[in-house]
């Protein structure tokens, strides 16, 4: 019984780590893929965020599980803020807009 629970063990921890460094490598979030960011932005440089109507609009287009991502990539960003976190004003509108559903 204790080798199997070993084994087990050993097992979950090397899909953890290995989903872990996987996801480590691309360095991506759900807020770097252009496809599902565009239409919260107005210019094709997403500099410029669209107003609250239309946001709430292309939130609720996206579907539950990108809507999760996107929370959970903010919530990331708000957690270890540094210089490298590029989305504040679209998480906060998140957080404010989307976020309550």
């Amino acid at each position: 019984m204790n080798i199997k629970m070993i084994c087990l063990g050993a097992m979950t921890l090397s899909m953890v780590a290995g989903s872990a460094l996987a996801a480590g490598e691309t360095g991506t979030s759900a807020l770097d893929d252009p496809a599902k960011m565009q239409p919260f932005y107005t210019d094709s440089s997403m500099k410029t965020m669209v107003g609250k109507d239309d946001f709430v609009k292309a939130w609720k287009a996206l579907s539950p599980d990108d809507q999760t991502a996107m929370m959970t990539a903010c919530e990331d960003e708000a957690k270890n803020a540094n210089a490298a976190n590029s989305h504040p004003e679209f998480c906060s509108s998140v957080k404010e807009n989307g976020g309550s559903k």
